[in-house]
């Protein structure tokens, strides 16, 4: 009987690291899974974020004075335009 109560008090064990193991393999928060495909001004960004590498395509995140999230393509040569001069104004 002792045997069996060790034995069931390591399977009890054995789930509950499983499911801390689990809980602690979070994702990205932001991930791009299609584009914006229209050219977007350069004046209302407020700043921009880069996906994280985890994501399965890289992107850029423009937030606008609005608070609107725009995911883009950072090879195209007007996002790369638009992340220079929100870098030169935020300093």
């Amino acid at each position: 009987m002792r045997t069996f109560h060790i034995l069931l008090l390591c399977m009890l064990g054995a789930t509950l690291v499983s499911l801390v193991a689990c809980n602690a393999a979070i994702g990205p928060d932001n991930c791009c899974f299609t584009f914006y495909q229209d050219a977007v001004k350069r004046k209302p960004h407020q700043s921009y974020d880069v996906t994280d590498f985890r994501c399965p395509k890289t992107g850029v995140i423009f937030v606008t004075q609005k608070s609107r999230r725009i995911c883009v393509d950072p090879s195209l040569s007007w996002v790369q335009g638009i992340m220079k001069t929100v870098d030169e104004n935020s300093f």
